[in-house]
């Protein structure tokens, strides 16, 4: 295997891995962005305001999401286990 491939391997799992990770961050975020203005509005500085509504949309995001994240994973190891003999070969 010369450099080039394993570069490219490399791209494709970060690219993967951004790809099944941004909807919670970005859930995360948004609630995150939403519970912050609340607060700044209604001048409530519960520390654990910011933290649960986060975990509730994570969850709910997961069990929505879920099977498309396990399906990318699946799908991106199972090429990647079928592609084994031509990477050896190559």
């Amino acid at each position: 295997m010369d450099s080039d491939l394993v570069i490219s391997l490399a791209i494709a799992a970060m690219e993967l891995a951004l790809k099944v990770a941004l909807p919670l961050l970005l859930v995360g975020l948004a609630v995150g962005l939403i519970v912050s203005v609340f607060q700044a509005v209604t001048q409530i500085q519960e520390q654990t305001l910011t933290f649960i509504p986060k975990i509730l949309a994570t969850i709910v995001v997961m069990v929505v999401g879920g099977p498309w994240m396990l399906d990318q994973l699946l799908s991106y190891t199972r090429d990647l286990w079928l592609s084994i003999p031509q990477l050896i070969g190559a």
